[in-house]
């Protein structure tokens, strides 16, 4: 099973991106159950790198499970957004 991830900002240089305008994109294999911090970690992206996680379109906790065909958005700390006032993070699904 594979996830798309899609990763912003500083934080996507520092993984490679070519371009400071296009996220760095990358299909990541995870296990049945995976979290979205097991999928940082196989990034080598630190938890507190990041600022804002998206998991398809929802504003989430590092620790809701993924399944197969998932997007994953992850910002980093240069990408500060104001969602966490108007929104409520998602943890982990019903």
């Amino acid at each position: 099973m594979t996830v798309e991830v899609r990763v912003f900002g500083a934080l996507a240089a520092r993984l490679g991106a070519t371009s400071a305008f296009e996220p760095l994109r990358r299909r990541v294999p995870v296990g049945g159950g995976a979290r979205i911090r097991e999928v940082l970690a196989a990034l080598g992206i630190a938890p507190d790198e990041v600022s804002h996680l998206f998991l398809n379109g929802e504003y989430s906790g590092a620790d809701r499970r993924l399944r197969p065909g998932d997007r994953l958005g992850v910002f980093g700390r240069d990408m500060a957004l104001i969602y966490r006032q108007y929104f409520p993070r998602v943890e982990d699904r019903a």
